[in-house]
């Protein structure tokens, strides 16, 4: 008997590296782990759906429409699936080329589009962010806030719903260290990120101050310019390399054993420069070096010279940042350290790696799943009877208080620094 005819396939679009979709095997064991399918329950919503839609793009067999667009821009970029599949696949590398693809070669709605490039236009640049939140915080300082949601169009208001408190987050909770790291001390820099020093800079601040406790020598980064995420997320990878260039020149010249950021999609990007930028001559060794530096605060303090601790009592719970858990690889260090301070008790949540929504710029383009996926990780966090929520990103922060804020929920929502300089006080 002859044997079946074997139909074979070439990429005739550049819509991602083609040769790492076939490290996919479609086993499914990614789907459990992916919060899309998790909620849609639709299987090109799962990791191994869209690897296949976008196989099927490249391959000229269906063409780049709206209901394909659509699965593609579902995806939070989580990278869940990376952590749950046995073949090694780069999930992270394959959504985020696919990403571009779209961007170059999908017309979307008009107000898709102006959503989308107010986030380009604004975020990562602190000082346009500022200035676009000058007006709401005279707007708060005059009670009026109540008033303006009542007005504000339903995207307006979704938005404003996200923002923390503007007042008092550019200042450290912890005070200023006295004591002097030894002239042998490793060196640390901490990347103040775009929207996190606008909005919450006092983890930044933080961050630098319990280093500089624990015996580490923190050296300063200007200026210091967005690492890129928000637009591999989004799939703009030409500005990506433009800041990741700028990023590489600042964090070389700072001469730092060790880059931390307060943002763990900062830390992923940054960790991820020597294979955004492997194609430039220029950069790319420089851009490997930086990349091996990126450690995580939590670590960074369990290896401290000195790890000074004070008693704090608390039920905390602890929400794994998706880039921390599943780029980093970090998953044991905060609970370890924040075990280590005298009266804090412990209470693990359920699905504390299910992403909680906020995936950078996600809520704000996708608020339908973002608020779904926030509501999913409420509940989970107010089943543990937790005083405090601790985490490690400064959007999860946003998202998840947001969502507690609804419900009128006392459970206070903590980044890991700021949590750290409350119990060092």
């Amino acid at each position: 008997m002859a044997s079946p005819a074997v139909t074979s396939f070439s990429p005739v679009r550049d819509v991602c590296d083609y040769e790492l979709l076939f490290d996919c095997v479609h086993c499914g064991l990614c789907a459990e782990a992916c919060p899309t399918y998790i909620v849609t329950r639709c299987e090109m919503d799962s990791p191994r759906g869209r690897i296949y839609l976008m196989k099927s793009i490249a391959e000229g067999r269906i063409e780049l429409d709206d209901d394909a667009a659509r699965h593609l821009d579902l995806c939070l970029g989580c990278r869940g699936c990376e952590t749950a599949c046995p073949s090694g696949v780069h999930y992270g590398r394959l959504i985020e080329g696919a990403r571009s693809f779209v961007e170059r070669n999908h017309r979307r709605s008009l107000v898709d589009r102006l959503k989308r490039r107010a986030v380009s236009a604004i975020f990562p640049y602190p000082n346009r962010l500022r200035m676009l939140l000058a007006p709401l915080k005279l707007v708060d300082r005059l009670g009026l806030t109540a008033a303006l949601r009542t007005i504000a169009p339903r995207t307006i208001r979704d938005w404003l719903d996200l923002l923390p408190s503007l007042e008092g987050r550019e200042r450290p909770l912890a005070s200023e260290s006295t004591v002097a790291p030894r002239a042998d001390a490793p060196t640390v820099v901490v990347h103040h990120g775009c929207v996190a020093q606008v909005l919450a800079n006092s983890e930044n601040l933080n961050s630098e101050r319990i280093l500089a406790a624990a015996g580490y020598r923190v050296v300063q980064l200007e200026p210091t310019a967005c690492c890129g995420a928000l637009d591999l997320h989004s799939g703009n990878a030409a500005r990506a390399r433009d800041f990741a260039r700028a990023n590489v020149r600042a964090l070389k010249k700072s001469g730092a054993d060790a880059i931390v950021s307060a943002a763990s999609g900062c830390s992923v990007a940054i960790e991820e420069y020597a294979d955004l930028l492997k194609d430039e001559p220029d950069f790319v060794e420089d851009a490997r070096a930086i990349s091996s530096r990126v450690r995580d605060l939590s670590s960074l303090l369990l290896d401290a010279p000195a790890n000074p601790k004070r008693e704090f009592r608390g039920r905390v719970t602890y929400h794994d940042a998706c880039h921390l858990v599943h780029g980093l690889g970090v998953r044991d260090a905060p609970r370890k350290l924040l075990a280590s301070i005298p009266g804090v008790t412990i209470v693990e949540m359920t699905e504390s790696d299910l992403c909680c929504g906020s995936a950078g710029s996600y809520n704000l383009t996708e608020p339908a799943m973002a608020r779904e996926l926030a509501r999913r990780k409420a509940d989970n966090i107010v089943a543990t009877g937790a005083d405090y929520v601790v985490l490690a990103n400064p959007g999860c922060e946003f998202q998840i208080a947001a969502e507690l804020r609804r419900r009128g929920s006392n459970i206070k929502v903590v980044h890991l620094a700021d949590f750290l300089a409350m119990a060092s006080r």
